[in-house]
């Protein structure tokens, strides 16, 4: 995170002013735009990236080779799969199967 960025703002501030006011400050500038600015900020809004997906696109790619066991292991579970009605086992039977809850 940068200095001043909205991850660093705990003391709701960025830049020395308050979120909000920034929020009220983006909303005027919108009501001012033309139609075509507004279309072009609504496209341009549509490509800037998520978090999740900004991490996702720059997480190294994995490399490693699909071995007969992994091959073995995903068969396994695509049968138990389809055994179980297509469902997995849901977290809290897990844990209660494990003496965790």
């Amino acid at each position: 995170a940068v200095e001043g960025s909205a991850e660093r703002a705990h003391d709701g501030l960025i830049g020395g002013m308050a979120l909000t006011d920034i929020r009220k400050q983006v909303h005027k500038e919108v009501e001012r735009m033309t139609e075509g600015e507004v279309l072009g900020l609504k496209k341009f809004l549509a490509t800037y990236p998520d978090r999740l997906g900004a991490i996702l696109r720059n997480a190294p790619w994995d490399d490693e080779p699909w071995t007969e066991e992994d091959e073995r292991a995903w068969a396994e579970a695509d049968k138990w799969l389809r055994e179980n009605g297509g469902r997995g086992i849901p977290h809290e039977e897990v844990f209660r199967r494990h003496g965790l809850r």
